[in-house]
């Protein structure tokens, strides 16, 4: 057995001996910094196959050795990376079918992360340099653990193997019965049947969604698939004190934005022993801590609550986010704040030529201190004290609510768009819809976990609220469970386009919404493109002071049953001559609980209002939910059994509110200067400081770009 949590929180930056300039050696230099700033753990190797391996079988681990030696004479942790998702020339000149063929053609060596990872090729070399790596590192005593490739996907791969294996794959699911998946799929449409197997075309360019959507899960199953074969071959080697971990990645939109397509994070992260993550995020002005939260409740949810580490974040990184002074120290303590036990930068030094030149390290081009490495320094020196870190370390969340969120229903509505139907990338997509319910959660200080679609019943009746925004695709078992959820007692909000077809993409072919019409009190047949429509709220109080309500997105034509024993609350009509006389928003009451559909995607506000009363009407109460809009607030329980609350100012202006819990500060605001260094008679003068009784409703202030964490 490895281990499945850390012993402390772990503060580091990914270290490359490899990429220095020629003639510079740097590496005591580097460990005295490091040490110097708090940073007590380094992630090596991970894309340095060639530095590795110069030449078939031929294996140097100069570099290798010299980073550990280094970081343990100055007391610094080291995870070793498998080096596997760079490939180097010899074996794209040895074995060129390494290289994944997609959908724009073959591949060509260059960039990483061109290989198709199911290649028999790319299988054997990959194994025995793991192998020779892991082998020559475990018994090292600052090795503490091991990363398995890095961000590792299917990279869009449609070669021949991928498609052999996929045609395998069918046969096995169908029992060799091609009448049986061509009528599960609907092949005869359009003549895509298939009558031979001999005849399965390339799916390339398959204008079928069912058969499209089986294969991108069936790929995201070969990550599964290969994380698991890379962990295997470590574990053969791994001390009983070392872990194994990946980083997974996110939908990137210049950064971390929403759900990953080409992997299944759930199932993926079985593979490891405890899951990692990438996390990055807008910065300066554009700081709202979003993107931290929405990756942190992710990867956490991905072992349904279990700790987590941040292997890669930004210290300035690309143009735009050179943090402003107070920044990175609140966005390292954010990551803390929804249970990472690890805050690691990509990466120590600035890379001095090539892809990544301008992506930026903590030390700029000159490796000289810098304001971004000394504001890393107050954070890594503050929380190796022990009444702080010791504190911190471990935090649980016991939130209760929850987003169910597929995979499957990603990559339908990529293809089906929801504004036009066609995959023509016009309008919002899933991930837009998932963010719009999350944002909204998160600026009323509601935390929330992640669901797989095929979470069990007991997992479901953790939760007092659940939301499946845009859950196109959905078997008759999640079907069921959440019906069993409603029934129990919870409340379930769903948005448009929600249980439309089953997990196969064939729309089903009853009332909609399927299975769930008297769950949802309403049905509806009919939906259109909205243009200029607004939303009208009943006359609610808790719904009130929403009069600019949009309709952002296609709109379903919601018929609220209003005749029945229970009847439906229609809590908002579409403001438009024509469509009037249906319902936007309805919630009925379902056995112990109630169920609420909302028939667009609403604009920001009003998404928020809606979620407000939502929440109100599940009884869940947040710490924070009076401050929401003022401070972030993020909470949970130590391992001591202590709540621990973190109150995060992400504004430029300094903010001043009644503390919504009592406890003791252990992390006080500090001003940061221009240097990057607190100015001492600036945080001095501050009210709050380190080890301040502080009781409910107490005033307290946080300056601008700052954060206080009390535990009671």
């Amino acid at each position: 057995m490895t281990k499945t949590s850390v012993d402390r929180i772990l503060f580091g930056a990914a270290y490359y001996d490899e990429y220095m300039p020629a003639g510079a050696d740097r590496i005591e230099t580097d460990m005295r910094m490091m040490e110097a700033a708090g940073i007590n753990v380094i992630r090596i190797a991970e894309s340095t196959w060639s530095t590795c391996e110069p030449q078939p079988g031929v294996f140097d681990f100069t570099h290798v050795d010299r980073a550990l030696d280094a970081a343990a004479r100055h007391g610094i942790a080291v995870i070793v990376g498998t080096p596997t998702y760079a490939v180097p020339a010899w074996l794209v000149r040895l074995h060129p079918d390494v290289l994944a063929v997609t959908p724009n053609g073959p591949g060509k060596y260059g960039p990483r992360q061109i290989m198709d990872i199911v290649n028999p090729a790319y299988r054997f070399y990959g194994e025995r340099v793991i192998r020779r790596l892991i082998e020559h590192v475990a018994s090292h005593p600052a090795v503490i653990g091991y990363q398995v490739d890095n961000e590792t996907k299917y990279y869009d791969s449609v070669s021949p193997d991928m498609q052999a294996l996929f045609v395998k794959y069918l046969r096995e699911k169908f029992h060799d019965d091609l009448d049986q998946l061509n009528a599960h799929f609907g092949l005869d449409y359009w003549s895509n049947r298939v009558d031979a197997w001999e005849d399965f075309p390339d799916v390339t360019n398959s204008i079928n969604q069912s058969l499209r959507g089986e294969f991108d899960r069936f790929r995201r199953a070969q990550v599964a698939e290969f994380l698991a074969w890379q962990t295997g071959i470590v574990r053969e080697y791994a001390r009983e004190d070392q872990f194994v971990t990946q980083n997974f990645d996110f939908e990137w939109r210049g950064y971390s934005y929403g759900i990953q397509p080409a992997v299944d994070h759930f199932k993926a992260s079985a593979a490891v022993d405890i899951t990692g993550v990438d996390i990055y995020h807008p910065t300066e002005d554009d700081l709202t801590g979003k993107e931290i939260a929405f990756g942190g409740d992710m990867t956490r949810s991905t072992k349904n609550g279990a700790n987590y580490l941040v292997l890669e974040t930004e210290a300035q990184g690309q143009h735009g986010w050179v943090p402003f002074p107070g920044q990175l120290r609140l966005q390292a303590y954010s990551h803390l704040a929804s249970g990472a036990d690890m805050v690691e930068y990509w990466h120590w030094h600035s890379i001095h030529n090539s892809f990544e030149t301008y992506w930026k390290g903590l030390l700029s081009h000159d490796m000289e201190p810098n304001p971004t490495y000394e504001e890393a320094g107050v954070f890594g020196r503050e929380v190796a004290r022990p009444e702080v870190g010791e504190r911190l370390v471990h935090l649980g969340k016991r939130n209760k609510v929850a987003i169910m969120v597929s995979n499957e229903a990603l990559s339908a509505l990529d293809w089906s768009r929801v504004e036009t139907g066609f995959p023509d990338g016009v309008g919002v997509n899933y991930n837009d819809i998932v963010r719009r319910v999350y944002d909204a959660l998160f600026e009323l200080n509601v935390e929330c976990d992640f669901l797989p679609v095929d979470a069990p019943g007991e997992r479901l009746a953790q939760y007092a609220m659940i939301v499946t925004p845009a859950l196109y695709c959905a078997p008759e078992e999640t079907i069921a469970r959440l019906r069993g959820f409603v029934a129990g007692g919870g409340h379930l909000v769903s948005t448009m386009r929600s249980f439309v077809t089953d997990d196969e993409v064939t729309v089903w072919h009853d009332r909609a919404p399927h299975g769930l019409t008297d769950v949802f009190g309403m049905t509806y047949n009919q939906f259109t493109r909205r243009r200029r429509v607004g939303v009208a709220f009943a006359d609610d109080a808790a719904l009130a002071g929403t009069p600019d309500a949009q309709a952002e997105a296609l709109i379903e034509l919601l018929k609220a049953d209003v005749e029945d024993d229970s009847p439906t609350e229609v809590l908002a009509r579409y403001g438009h001559y024509a469509w009037e006389s249906y319902a936007a928003v309805t919630r009925h009451v379902f056995g112990k609980g109630s169920a609420e559909w909302i028939g667009t995607l609403l604009d920001a506000d009003t998404m928020r209002a809606v979620m407000r009363e939502a929440v109100e009407h599940a009884g869940v109460e947040g710490a924070g939910s009076a401050l929401a809009g003022k401070v972030v607030v993020r909470q949970g329980v130590n391992s001591a059994g202590e709540t621990v609350t973190y109150l995060l100012n992400y504004s430029a202006e300094s903010v001043t509110f009644a503390s919504p819990v009592a406890g003791s500060v252990v992390v006080a605001p500090q001003v940061i200067g221009h240097d990057g260094l607190i100015d001492e008679a600036a945080s001095t003068s501050l009210a709050v400081r380190p080890g301040l009784p502080v009781a409910t409703g107490d005033e307290l202030t946080i300056p601008r770009w700052n954060l206080i964490v009390i535990v009671g």
